[in-house]
């Protein structure tokens, strides 16, 4: 289902947050304002992995889920039921039809999920999510369900809040009765009699928690025995009955002198902290990535704040933590710019979009990274233009667009300061050089959203000129494999689009309109009518192994559907697995593919 906007709703008991603890000192200081206010020690305390994603209320009605709700401020949050009905660990209907159930839990995105979705962000052109977090709170929050779907979101239940019909006496034994129920609950949870226990449990998972296919920030720590949560109640922000205690962050500390924002060549604005100098994997940075409004948000960074920073798995220095206790004085939150930084436009939020956006094409940020992007080794590989130089010839007015290319006055540019004869010449061979790339090169370069070269291979097989790409209905584009709702909807708006149709008009008279030539094979190609999906990790890159299939016949797609032939699964798969199990695609592991290929004639 493809909703207008979400709506808000009312939680009937709110969603509080939990009050932190960092080190023993402080879990024992909470430990001991309980014991206070019972009087004399807990029956029992239950010890949970903090896992690090959104938390979210589920309402069962006579054993049939009927609502969906985020935690939001914690008294009001977004419905996001036909979202929810996505995840495969949230059952639809509970095994027995109690009245009334609220259940509470934490949705997330497996760490191999997140790391397959920022490649193929990457590959469409798209900003990379921050975290799995933060992954998770977009994928959440999207208005279509289909793609909500495609996400592979996960969901633990932690917490029934209220039940009709039956009577639960401790938190453990709502834990139980989850699982009975078929809901994942956290792994490895604990029924502790005393702090040491708890303590244990801590640091077991302290060293373990590498191993674990999604994020955890901490330990949860609860009071079990649901009428001593009674007892103690809860202040305006915390139940006094939980405490969170919050593993160490991991990296370098430094301080943040500078928050500035960059707009990129989809308008989106990056808000980047500018650092003192620290060295981080053999490298110094003076820069990190915030990501977005909502990570800023979530860490309320600061100019002036010491803060955490790590290289993440895409090697980009990020700001993962703050010092909140280093925090100088009158240090000013920051918020993201109601107008683009660079030319004054409104910026705009779509609705279930992380980023914000300016939506003027003719910004010159926009501009300069839209050409960057066209002249990149990703697009038509045109060397000898850098960011130093492009930025010269916009300022110069030389250039406007990537059509504006191959309209260069070359005296004009010969005289400009750190060119000369040699450069231009170069350029120009580069030029002439362009003209002869691949169609499907050309459609990466354009920069249309959610196109990247795996899509663009594939529409230019089947198009063979931009003429006839920009003439194809979306259920065309979404006929073939490998080219969801997204990506077609993305190119049908881009060519529809009076920018799109006139820099491709631009691009055609200067020339710049190849045309696919398929080379075909003297026989039928061994793979020839096999799809295949690839997930998990392999003994080679997956690219090399998406490209010998390719050479043999076969299309490889980035999503498991009915029609595809074969699922290829590595290590660490992620939920194109139990996608693939539920249509009935058959599965290989890496041996069965080097058997079947070796049948076809196909050498691994």
């Amino acid at each position: 289902a493809v909703l207008d906007e979400l709506p808000q709703v009312r939680h009937e008991i709110p969603m509080l947050s939990l009050d932190n603890s960092y080190n023993e000192g402080e879990l024992a200081e909470w430990y001991g304002r309980v014991v206070r206010a019972l009087g004399r020690k807990p029956d029992h305390l239950v010890a949970e992995l903090k896992i690090d994603g959104v938390s979210l209320s589920l309402i069962y009605e006579n054993g049939v889920l009927v609502r969906a709700v985020t935690r939001g401020n914690g008294e009001v949050g977004e419905e996001v039921t036909t979202n929810a009905k996505t995840i495969p660990t949230i059952p639809l209907r509970l095994p027995e039809e109690l009245p009334l159930v609220e259940v509470r839990g934490e949705v997330y995105m497996p760490r191999p999920v997140f790391l397959e979705l920022n490649r193929r962000r990457r590959e469409e052109g798209e900003e990379p999510f921050a975290n799995p977090r933060n992954a998770t709170a977009g994928s959440i929050r999207l208005l279509d369900s289909r793609e909500c779907a495609r996400r592979g979101l996960r969901f633990f239940a932690y917490q029934i809040p209220r039940i009709q019909g039956k009577e639960l006496h401790y938190h453990s034994e709502a834990l139980e009765l989850l699982a009975q129920w078929g809901f994942a609950t956290n792994p490895g949870w604990r029924r502790c009699p005393d702090l040491p226990c708890v303590h244990a449990f801590v640091e077991e998972w302290g060293q373990k928690r590498k191993s674990l296919a999604f994020d955890i920030d901490g330990v949860v720590v609860k009071v079990d025995n649901l009428a001593e949560q009674q007892a103690l109640g809860a202040t305006s922000k915390f139940p006094r009955w939980a405490v969170a205690y919050k593993y160490p962050p991991e990296g370098e500390r430094t301080r943040v002198k500078n928050i500035v924002v960059q707009v990129g060549r989809t308008g989106t604005l990056t808000p980047v902290a500018e650092l003192e100098p620290v060295r981080l994997a053999g490298t110094t940075v003076t820069r990190a990535t915030l990501h977005n409004a909502d990570e800023v948000a979530r860490l309320d960074v600061r100019v002036g704040d010491t803060v955490w920073v790590e290289k993440g798995g895409d090697v980009i220095p990020k700001v993962v933590a703050v010092d909140i206790s280093a925090r100088p004085e009158g240090a000013e939150r920051f918020s993201m710019p109601e107008r683009c930084p660079v030319c004054g436009t409104p910026v705009v939020r779509e609705a279930g979009e992380v980023a914000i956006r300016c939506p003027n094409t003719s910004c010159p940020a926009v501009q300069k990274a839209r050409l960057l992007h066209f002249c990149s080794r990703a697009g038509l590989d045109i060397q000898g233009l850098g960011e130093q130089r492009v930025e010269q010839l916009l300022q110069a007015g030389m250039l406007s667009d990537p059509a504006s290319l191959w309209d260069l006055d070359w005296d004009r540019l010969a005289a400009l300061p750190g060119w000369g004869e040699k450069s231009a010449e170069n350029l120009k061979k580069q030029l002439e050089d362009a003209r002869t790339r691949p169609l499907w090169r050309l459609l990466v370069a354009l920069g249309i959203r959610h196109v990247g070269e795996r899509a663009a291979k594939l529409l230019a097989s089947r198009f063979g000129s931009l003429s006839a790409l920009a003439q194809a209905r979306q259920e065309e584009l979404e006929a073939i494999e490998g080219i969801g709702p997204t990506i077609a909807e993305s190119v049908v708006r881009f060519f529809a689009s009076e920018e799109g149709k006139e820099l491709v008009r631009r691009l055609q008279e200067r020339g710049i309109d190849p045309r696919e030539t398929p080379e075909k094979p003297a026989g039928p190609a061994p793979l020839s009518g096999l799809s295949f999906v690839i997930t998990g990790t392999l003994s080679r890159p997956r690219e090399q192994v998406a490209a010998l299939l390719e050479a043999a016949g076969a299309q490889v797609s980035d999503s498991v559907s009915r029609k595809t032939s074969y699922l290829i699964v590595g290590q660490n798969p992620g939920s194109k697995l139990n996608k693939a199990q539920s249509l009935g695609v058959p599965v290989l592991d890496e041996e069965q593919l080097r058997r079947l290929l070796s049948e076809k004639g196909v050498a691994w």
